[in-house]
C-alpha cells in the first residue's frame, strides 16, 4: 500500500512538472524569441505596474503555472484527485507548446493570416486596454442569462410535470410542445421584438423557449416512465397524489431533468450570443458585434476566451449540482 501511494505521489510530482514545463516553455518562447515582423508592442498601465503586451502575457502564463501547482499540491492529499490531475498533465503540456507555436506564427513572425488570428499577447491587450468594458459586457450576459434560464427550466420542470402526470394536458399541450420545440428560438426574434417592450425582455423570452423544451420533454419523459410498482407501494403506505408526484415521480425523473438541464444551458447560451448580436445594448455578442466590424479580431477572440471561461464555470456548478442532488448515484454509474 505504501509501495502504490509513493508511485503515486511520484507520478503526481512528474505531472506538476510536465505542466508547469508546458506553460514555462511558452513563456520562454515569448522571451527569447526576437521579434521579426514589425509590429507595435503597446505597454499599459495597470495599478502602479507599466506592461507591454508581451510581459502581460508572460505574467498569465506563470499566474497559470503557479494555479496547477497549487492544484497539485491539493491533490496530493486525495488518491482520486491525483489520478486525475495525473491524467491531464500531458494535455496541458501540449496546450503550453501549442501556446508558444502560436506565439511565434501569430506575434513574432506573423505568418498567420492578419488581422484574423492575432498571437496570445496581442488578445491580451484587450483585456488591458478595455478590461473594464469586457467586464461590463460579462456582467450584462450573465444577467441576462440567469434572468431567461432560470425562468425556462422552472418552467419547463412544470410543464414536464403537468405532461408526464395528467393524459388531458399531453393530450393539449405535448403537440404545442412538439411543433415550438423544432423551431429555433432566433426565429421568434422579430414577435419577441415586437411583443416586450425592451430588447432585453425580448431576449430574455427567446433563452426561456430554447430552455423550455428540452428541460420540459425529458421531463416528462422522466415522470412517465416510473414503474407502476413504485406507485402502487406508496399508495399501500397512505401516499395522496401530492406525494406520488413529488416524492415518488419527480426523484424517479430527476436524471433525466439533470439531462434537460444540461442540454438546455448548451441552447441558451448559443441563443444568448445570437440575441446579444442582433439587438442587445450589451453583452459578450454585443462586443464580438462592434469589435468585428472594426476588423479588431484580437478583442473577438478575447470575448470568446471569456465566454469559455464563464460557460465552462456554468456547466461546472451545475455538475455540482447534479452530483449532490444524485449522490446515490455514486458507484452505480459509469462516471
Amino acid at each position: 500500500m505504501n509501495e502504490r501511494k509513493n508511485i503515486s505521489n511520484t507520478r503526481l510530482a512528474l505531472a506538476a512538472v510536465l505542466t508547469a514545463g508546458g506553460f514555462a516553455a511558452a513563456a520562454a518562447v515569448n522571451l527569447l524569441v526576437p521579434q521579426a515582423a514589425d509590429v507595435q508592442i503597446n505597454s499599459y498601465t495597470v495599478g502602479s505596474v507599466t506592461l507591454d503586451i508581451n510581459g502581460a502575457y508572460r505574467l498569465v502564463l506563470l499566474a497559470l503555472i503557479l494555479l496547477y501547482l497549487i492544484g497539485a499540491a491539493a491533490a496530493f492529499f486525495k488518491t482520486e484527485r491525483r489520478a486525475k490531475f495525473a491524467a491531464k498533465a500531458p494535455f496541458r503540456a501540449v496546450l503550453g507548446c501549442a501556446l508558444g507555436a502560436w506565439d511565434v506564427l501569430g506575434t513574432k513572425y506573423l505568418l498567420l493570416p492578419q488581422p484574423f488570428f492575432p498571437g496570445p499577447a496581442r488578445i491580451i491587450e484587450a483585456f488591458l486596454a478595455e478590461g473594464g468594458y469586457i467586464g461590463k459586457n460579462t456582467l450584462y450576459s450573465l444577467r441576462l442569462f440567469a434572468a431567461g434560464f432560470i425562468l425556462g427550466v422552472l418552467l419547463g420542470v412544470g410543464t414536464g410535470i403537468l405532461i408526464g402526470w395528467f393524459p388531458k394536458v399531453y393530450y393539449w399541450v405535448y403537440p404545442i410542445l412538439k411543433i415550438t420545440g423544432v423551431i429555433p428560438a432566433v426565429a421568434w426574434m422579430p414577435f419577441a421584438l415586437t411583443l416586450f417592450p425592451t430588447p432585453f425582455s425580448a431576449a430574455a423570452f427567446l433563452i426561456v423557449i430554447c430552455a423550455w423544451f428540452p428541460v420540459a420533454s425529458l421531463t416528462a419523459q422522466g415522470v412517465s416512465s416510473v414503474p407502476r410498482t413504485q406507485f402502487e407501494v406508496a399508495r399501500t403506505l397512505g401516499a395522496n397524489t401530492a406525494c406520488l408526484v413529488f416524492h415518488v415521480a419527480v426523484p424517479h425523473a430527476m436524471p433525466q431533468i439533470f439531462t434537460g438541464i444540461t442540454t438546455a444551458n448548451a441552447f441558451a447560451f448559443t441563443t444568448l450570443v445570437m440575441a446579444e448580436m442582433m439587438g442587445q445594448p450589451g453583452g459578450l455578442g454585443y462586443y464580438i458585434n462592434a469589435s468585428k466590424v472594426w476588423s479588431a479580431y484580437y478583442k473577438v477572440f478575447a470575448a470568446i476566451i471569456v465566454m469559455a471561461a464563464v460557460f465552462s464555470l456554468i456547466m461546472k456548478v451545475m455538475s455540482l449540482i447534479e452530483g449532490r442532488v444524485l449522490r446515490w448515484r455514486k458507484g452505480l454509474v459509469k462516471r
